[in-house]
């Protein structure tokens, strides 16, 4: 039903039937003829139904507008549960029914919480990849990521995001892995450096400034560089390790053979323990700070040094000793020897440099262990011998005391000697036997040294 004027509750008391009653009479006031009359009439018609005209033009664009807005909310709708994969959204309407104003309504808070979860779900993998960038940038040993990485927001579903999370989960136990591994090459590094006595903060720093022992463990560099360097830095201390322990070793060799050589006490090799404690340890077993310390392979160096200086001018005592030694084993054994001869051939020897220190102590200490063997096969006749003489001793004091008329005198001591005189009576019967027994003894003695000559 159409609406008349009088009808209008906006025009109020001013209505078009009241406004055309007024133009009338002040047409008929002024005299207008009905022509004119007319032309005007006309006229506000035609201007009535442009005004008509526009506000259905205004009302059809209007309907367009919402129309587009209401299929681009359709498929802003679908996009996004698509990309969030929740095709199956609760909060989507099954069915639209009603005015476009009432469609959009209905559309309109499923699209709002489709939009709060993408803001979520954006976040999440912008978290996420993140994350995944500075861990590859850590271990690719580039740090420099200022751009975020970028999100696809055509695929945000969980899957994807449980990809991208397990990617993540792999990352960062390669990332755990290597920085236990460069904990431990740090620590290799630490021990070596105080085995041999190094600046471990200067030589550990050398390889990347993170690893200083007062940045904190989540922040050491666990770059393939990085990782690289310190196997390398251990190898090249390990190395070093095992030549000075090599050099050391000798060093302690040559000095033990000079503290042998030259008789050096006891207390004067303790004061090298340090040194020559390692002298049989594999590399592994050389552990303690300081052990292969340069100072101390120098130390060790000045000391060969001095014991060789010094080697010479005690060679001749040392030397003289042991020819001492050599002629009383001699002297024992009654061997005879030309001692004069020796002491010379000796200082020639020493002299001339023609023989090795070590050499003619060697020779000598082999003299002296031939000199004893020749003693101990003599011992028995030796033995002998002495137990004859000791009887002939007995024998001749024997004669004398049966030529003393006062030897029953009952003066002091006569029961002494007259007990002696008994024993030497029987030790002197003895005699012939005992004579015969080191004869025996003695050519048995000649031929198994005429055997051995042999």
């Amino acid at each position: 039903m159409a609406v008349t004027d009088s009808q209008n509750p906006l025009l109020g008391e001013t209505t078009c039937g009241t406004l055309l009653q007024k133009l009338q009479e002040i047409w008929d006031e002024v005299g207008e003829s009905d022509e004119e009359r007319d032309k005007l009439l006309l006229q506000i018609e035609q201007e009535c139904l442009d005004v008509y005209k526009r506000k259905v033009e205004q009302a059809a664009k209007s309907r367009a507008q919402l129309l587009q807005a209401l299929s681009d909310a359709k498929l802003e709708l679908s996009t996004l549960a698509s990309a969030l994969g929740e095709k199956s959204f609760v909060g989507i309407p099954e069915k639209t029914s009603g005015t476009i104003k009432e469609q959009l309504a209905a559309i309109a808070p499923a699209l709002e919480q489709l939009w709060k979860l993408k803001e979520e779900r954006v976040k999440e993998f912008s978290d996420v990849q993140s994350q995944i960038q500075k861990i590859c940038g850590e271990i690719t040993g580039n740090l420099n990521l200022s751009e975020a990485p970028s999100v696809d927001e055509s695929d945000l579903s969980l899957k994807k995001l449980d990809e991208y999370q397990a990617q993540l989960q792999e990352l960062q136990k390669e990332k755990s892995d290597r920085l236990h591994k460069v904990l431990e090459f740090v620590s290799t590094v630490h021990d070596l450096c105080a085995v041999l006595g190094l600046d471990f903060f200067s030589t550990v720093t050398e390889v990347h400034p993170s690893l200083n022992e007062s940045i904190g463990v989540q922040s050491k560099s666990i770059s393939n560089d990085t990782l690289s360097s310190l196997a390398k830095t251990v190898l090249t201390l390990k190395e070093d390790k095992k030549l000075r322990l090599h050099k050391l070793q000798e060093l302690s060799t040559q000095l033990i053979d000079l503290w042998n050589l030259m008789d050096t006490p006891e207390e004067e090799r303790r004061l090298f323990d340090h040194v020559t404690c390692n002298i049989s340890a594999s590399v592994d077993e050389v552990t303690v700070p300081g052990a292969l310390a340069l100072d101390l392979i120098e130390q060790a160096e000045v000391e060969v040094e001095r014991l060789d200086q010094l080697k010479a001018s005690r060679m001749k005592e040392i030397a003289f000793k042991k020819q001492a030694e050599l002629e009383e084993i001699h002297a024992r054994a009654h061997i005879e020897i030309d001692p004069e001869a020796a002491r010379e051939k000796i200082m020639e020897l020493i002299d001339s440099g023609n023989i090795e220190p070590s050499e003619l102590l060697a020779d000598m200490d082999n003299q002296i262990a031939k000199a004893k063997d020749e003693a101990l096969s003599r011992k028995e006749i030796l033995d002998r011998v002495e137990k004859w003489m000791s009887a002939c001793e007995e024998e001749s004091w024997l004669e004398d005391y049966n030529r003393d008329e006062n030897r029953y005198n009952a003066s002091r001591g006569a029961h002494l000697n007259l007990k002696r005189a008994e024993k030497a009576r029987i030790l002197v019967n003895k005699i012939p036997a005992m004579v015969d027994t080191l004869v025996a003894k003695t050519r048995a003695w000649e031929k198994s040294v005429v055997y051995l000559l042999l």
